[in-house]
């Protein structure tokens, strides 16, 4: 919850730490509140700890010791049915688009449904027609409807990642975690991309945890921020307020300041 406010907080971290084989520490004991409808950025030096963070909080990656939180509910001891129920509720937009090359577009954003239909359907491709309605809704909100029937590899890197974002609003995500989503995208297409997710975040109310590496993005799109170095939580507040001294915590002495 932010100081000052009385917002109840919907994502509670507390004290979560993961060390992976060999003893790699990539977070460590990180505790932090998020509120219904908030846009979260993360920020931090490869490394620190961003995308481990996002992966524990939908149990892609194990947590050593911590729990999640969110809606009430322990995400951290959930079975393994009650986390495929909570995944279906959780969006997540990858910084390598992972798509499947050789399906096509329709079939890529569709895959967003997979946690709702049956599974000897999706083998087959077969989806009721609502859905397949839903991911047309889904392309043209994203503004490629006309790419539907094309393979996914014939795109660009940004029409990729507009697949990526189209395949998480599939879910009817109350959550989104977006993994460096632009950083492998020009300026242009970076700001089109987060563009969208702040469209999802205000008009669907849908909160966004977005990891990012350039301050413009985040004091442009982000409501608050944490930062990360080297898995600790070092800064917790609105992006504005990430002056010289605290870059320097967060990115290191030898940085320089972009945005």
């Amino acid at each position: 919850m932010r100081a000052g406010t009385s917002e109840p907080a919907m994502l509670s971290i507390r004290h979560l730490s993961k060390t992976y084989e060999g003893g790699v520490r990539a977070l460590t004991d990180v505790s932090f509140d998020v509120p219904d409808g908030q846009f979260l950025a993360i920020i931090g030096l490869s490394g620190s700890g961003k995308s481990t963070l996002l992966r524990c909080i939908n149990r892609l990656v194990e947590p050593t010791s911590g729990q999640i939180v969110w809606d009430g509910v322990d995400i951290t001891a959930a079975s393994r049915d009650e986390t495929r129920r909570i995944r279906r509720q959780i969006g997540m937009v990858f910084q390598h688009f992972n798509l499947v090359h050789r399906s096509s577009v329709l079939t890529n954003v569709l895959a967003g449904r997979l946690g709702y239909v049956t599974p000897a359907w999706s083998l087959v491709n077969h989806f009721p027609k609502a859905d397949v309605a839903k991911a047309m809704h889904e392309l043209n909100r994203v503004g490629i409807p006309d790419k539907a029937h094309s393979r996914a590899d014939e795109l660009s890197g940004g029409q990729q990642q507009r697949v990526g974002v189209a395949r998480a609003l599939m879910q009817d995500p109350r959550m989104i975690l977006a993994d460096e989503p632009v950083a492998s995208l020009d300026p242009v297409l970076a700001h089109s991309i987060m563009q969208y997710l702040e469209l999802i975040n205000r008009e669907d109310n849908v909160m966004v945890l977005c990891s990012l590496h350039f301050l413009d993005l985040v004091h442009r799109y982000a409501d608050r921020a944490i930062a990360l170095n080297e898995g600790r939580l070092v800064f917790d507040g609105a992006p504005q307020e990430i002056d010289h001294a605290r870059f320097k915590a967060i990115y290191g002495q030898d940085a320089e300041r972009v945005g």
